[in-house]
């Protein structure tokens, strides 16, 4: 999933920054990350050198600064909050830059990935403009978003020229997903694909890579037409840039022959995909089986892609032994995957890590219910509730500040902002540890304070902020402060 404390990554995996910092280059990030806000998630705990991030999926989404809206924002410098001029893309292009300029004599390894063309499509209106009037364009501020990547791409391009090290830099351009809001109502541009982002379908899945490499001999505009996927791109840069393999179970291949036009032969692979984002994971739920000519969809619908690129002929009851194989294929990939399906991904307290710490509701395990994952959500005073799952780090006496309002928005719980809602808060309650308490909540209260001696290990942090008629929620905020 991308909330819920899904979208975190286990702390025992290992992350391609790992991979390169331990072969000694120098490691950035700069804009989105996405797999977790508090230790032992962030990029700096995942081996990033130098963070520039917002927080959570998306630009006004719960874990960033409250108000944030693409337009000089405040971001996740290093973990420490910054506030920053221009639009967001422009600003993690130039993080970007300033981190390869200062490492230009030495090895180093820069992810950008850009939170555009993610919602609220918010561009500057110069960027837009272009595509107001075009009746082919359903969505002119997503193309816009997309025209200012571009042109950041080409600052990119022109500053590695300007360092002396584009012809001895692998650049890698491509894609998350498939489109978000570029096609509608028959307008806008698909290749022709099926489905858009989240779709088990090409077009929710299928997107564009384009690797350059002049001193590698990759490059020259040839296109590379056997099937890959991200799961492929750290074993390619280990074989591309000698590094140290990471000791642990990769799951893609190398494509670096196919890259420098080498490979003689190529063995047919079977890769699979699927969209969950639900709590716990369905067999067979949005999924796809794909070799060279085959997709199988959710475990039923088959379609050969050379005849019907589009999907739109199932042709699964005149190929029942194809169908077979590939269900085949996707039940051993199941069992490798599932042994993890009905755990958590702990977020730790206490941590000299981080202390303290910040969460949000972001972050609830809520076994599918309702989520306030962003801004709108909290503002609107969404009923919900969930549980955190955290490890406390060590035994100790806690803090815990429970909020309805970030403290960057500094308002009492019981009033709002505009376009916000005011509830009527009068109680709140926690539990965590075997440990259950209550307070009032007086008219001018921004927060609940509960202190804790509490012990070490895994536990859920549970609570409630309840209005006088008795409604209840969860507290959108909790900061957690290990005092001793």
């Amino acid at each position: 999933h991308t909330i819920m404390g899904r979208s975190l990554l286990a702390a025992d995996e290992v992350t391609m920054a790992d991979v390169f910092k331990a072969s000694g280059y120098a490691t950035g990030v700069f804009g989105k990350w996405h797999l977790g806000d508090n230790y032992p998630f962030r990029p700096q705990d995942r081996g990033f050198d130098e963070v520039l991030v917002h927080g959570g999926g998306g630009v006004g989404q719960l874990p960033d600064t409250w108000g944030n809206d693409y337009f000089d924002d405040t971001y996740w410098h290093n973990g420490v909050p910054h506030k920053y001029t221009g639009y967001c893309t422009d600003v993690w292009f130039a993080g970007a830059m300033r981190f390869i300029e200062a490492h230009r004599d030495r090895p180093f390894f820069c992810y950008l990935p850009t939170n555009a063309p993610h919602g609220p499509y918010n561009v500057p209106e110069g960027y837009a403009r272009p595509y107001r009037d075009d009746p082919a364009v359903p969505n002119a501020n997503f193309y816009g978003m997309i025209t200012n990547i571009d042109d950041n791409v080409g600052r990119l391009r022109e500053h590695l020229r300007r360092l002396g090290l584009e012809e001895n830099t692998i650049l890698v351009f491509m894609t998350d997903n498939g489109t978000a809001a570029g096609v509608r109502g028959g307008k806008g541009h698909n290749a022709g694909m099926r489905g858009t982002k989240g779709s088990e379908y090409d077009g929710g899945h299928r997107v564009p890579c384009f690797v350059h490499w002049p001193a590698g001999g990759v490059g020259g505009g040839r296109d590379v037409d056997a099937l890959a996927a991200h799961i492929d791109l750290l074993p390619t840069f280990v074989d591309l840039c000698g590094l140290k393999p990471p000791q642990a179970d990769l799951d893609g291949a190398s494509l670096a022959p196919l890259l420098r036009g080498r490979a003689t032969a190529w063995p047919q692979r079977t890769l699979l995909v699927h969209s969950q984002r639900i709590e716990w994971p369905e067999k067979w739920r949005k999924s796809a089986v794909m070799t060279e000519r085959w997709r199988l969809v959710n475990g039923k619908e088959l379609y050969d892609i050379p005849a019907d690129p589009g999907q739109t002929n199932n042709v699964a009851a005149s190929q029942p032994d194809v169908v077979a194989q590939l269900r085949r294929a996707y039940e051993t990939w199941w069992e490798h995957i599932n042994d993890r399906f009905d755990g958590y991904c702990e977020i730790v307290l206490g941590s000299d890590r981080e202390n303290p710490s910040r969460l949000t509701s972001h972050d609830w395990h809520t076994d599918n219910g309702p989520v306030p994952w962003n801004q709108q959500a909290v503002l609107a005073g969404l009923k919900a509730n969930g549980f955190w799952a955290v490890c406390l780090e060590r035994a100790g006496r806690y803090r815990f500040e429970l909020r309805r309002w970030p403290r960057e928005v500094d308002l009492p719980m019981r009033a709002a902002p505009d376009r916000g809602k005011a509830l009527d808060i009068v109680e709140a309650r926690i539990r965590i540890a075997a440990h259950s308490e209550c307070l009032d909540v007086g008219p001018e209260d921004r927060a609940a304070v509960f202190t804790l001696s509490l012990p070490a290990g895994s536990t859920r942090l549970d609570t409630e902020l309840i209005e006088r008629d008795g409604t209840s929620r969860g507290a959108y905020f909790v900061y957690v402060e290990r005092l001793t």
